[in-house]
């Protein structure tokens, strides 16, 4: 097994839930279990992913859309769940006390031979969380939920090799759109969610050389357009291939070299 190589994958990304799979030959995490565990089980077996890979789960806040699976799922495969105090506090559920494992900022996790970094982000929620995978000198990032960019994302997005990235809304759109004036408030207002403007803007600015995959993450279903935002980025992304992920159904598995990338279905 090529130690520096990653298979990524979003399972469902959006408002309805939101799962990622990042994983090598031999071991996996998911982060975030959003979908139920029979539906999570049956987007995995079509993409040709095993759970029996899959090692950890990483939470990343507690908001329903990344947590609603969760309990089935790990008590089924009796696994460890890394979530922080305050995010478990925040859940409306009693997940198996000897599967909490706690997650701290700023600090590494050893999965086999992954590393997991993770670090705080702006959102409204307790402790939310972004998360850097990395296997050998491969880094994947997963940075969704994001209110605004702060200086730690800018800093691990520089290191990654491919990132799932919030696309969330188009501002115009949101303007336009019949949501009450309090949730477009939330959504745009700094802790809420990224707009495609902010995430095009971090990418431009920030985007490493050697990053081959870009997937735009947590689209609203109301207020943002998958093919407007992916000719968005296609228009400025050079080398790096940019994929949507979908709210309905799994993307193609994504194979991750260190400066080198192919994917499979």
């Amino acid at each position: 097994m090529d130690c520096n190589t990653l298979y990524i994958a979003s399972l469902n990304s959006g408002s309805n839930g939101n799962c990622y799979y990042i994983g090598n030959g031999t071991e996996a995490i998911l982060v975030d279990a959003g979908i139920s565990c029979r539906e999570t089980e049956k987007r995995m077996s079509r993409t040709g992913l095993s759970m029996s890979k899959v090692k950890a789960i990483f939470i990343s806040h507690e908001h329903s859309d990344h947590v609603k699976g969760l309990c089935t799922l790990a008590a089924k495969y009796n696994l460890p769940v890394y979530i922080t105090s305050g995010t478990l506090k925040g859940c409306r559920f009693n997940l198996r006390q000897d599967l909490i494992r706690p997650l701290y900022s700023n600090e590494v996790t050893q999965i086999g031979t992954l590393t997991v970094t993770s670090f705080l982000k702006i959102h409204d929620a307790s402790e939310p969380h972004s998360f850097m995978i990395s296997c050998g000198s491969t880094n994947i990032g997963v940075f969704t939920d994001i209110g605004d960019p702060c200086e730690q994302l800018i800093f691990h997005f520089k290191q990654c090799h491919a990132a799932f990235l919030e696309a969330n809304y188009d501002d115009e759109m949101l303007s336009k759109s019949a949501y009450p004036y309090f949730l477009k408030s939330r959504i745009s207002g700094g802790r809420g969610h990224l707009s495609n403007k902010k995430a095009l803007n971090l990418f431009n600015t920030h985007k490493p050389p050697f990053m081959t995959h870009l997937l735009l993450s947590h689209l609203s279903k109301d207020n943002n357009c998958p093919e407007l935002v992916k000719e968005l980025f296609k228009a400025q992304a050079g080398n790096t291939e940019i994929i949507v992920a979908s709210r309905y159904v799994e993307t193609p598995v994504y194979t991750i070299f260190e400066q080198i990338a192919a994917y499979s279905v």
